[in-house]
């Protein structure tokens, strides 16, 4: 019974760190996608609807696997390492969040509109944030470096920071 109420602890602390994390990075790239509907591309929406769940599985699976039994106290704390970045990445982003999603609230909104200068400023403030995070992550502690899950983990939270990032600059593009 033990293990059950472990299970549940897990379940639980993963859906508030995904709660708590991927919203925001999450709410950042779906108001984008919204706000800036009439600029983007079919394909380029499809890419920002994939990332919801590439960045809640990612979360989900370094939760899970710093929780696991048996791993060693290094590979967790790499782990953690990898998280604790995109917790701040994440706190960051957010602070932008409302500025990408004016446009939402306006209709035609023409070529020359300031909202569309406040919009293209945020996706560029975006983007510097998740070049600076992605250097943080792939920075890694010394023993997390010789570690193979540890790097294993970080190579998979780079993957979805520069996709993130690839979008993100592909929107800026055409603002």
């Amino acid at each position: 019974m033990n293990w059950q109420a472990d299970r549940i602890a897990l379940v639980a602390t993963a859906r508030t760190l995904i709660a708590r994390l991927a919203w925001p990075c999450l709410g950042l790239l779906v108001a984008t996608n919204a706000s800036l509907a009439g600029v983007l591309s079919q394909t380029d929406l499809k890419k920002v609807d994939d990332l919801r769940p590439l960045f809640a599985n990612l979360m989900g699976d370094l939760v899970q696997t710093s929780k696991r039994p048996d791993i060693s106290a290094v590979d967790a704390d790499c782990v953690k390492f990898t998280i604790q970045n995109l917790v701040e990445m994440s706190q960051e982003l957010s602070s932008f969040e409302y500025l990408i999603t004016i446009e939402k609230e306006l209709t035609n909104v023409g070529e020359n509109d300031p909202t569309r200068d406040v919009v293209k400023f945020a996706v560029e403030q975006s983007t510097k944030i998740l070049t600076s995070q992605r250097k943080k992550i792939a920075l890694l502690p010394e023993q997390c470096a010789r570690s193979p899950l540890g790097l294993a983990k970080a190579q998979q939270a780079l993957q979805v920071v520069d996709t993130t990032t690839g979008i993100l600059s592909s929107i800026r593009s055409r603002l």
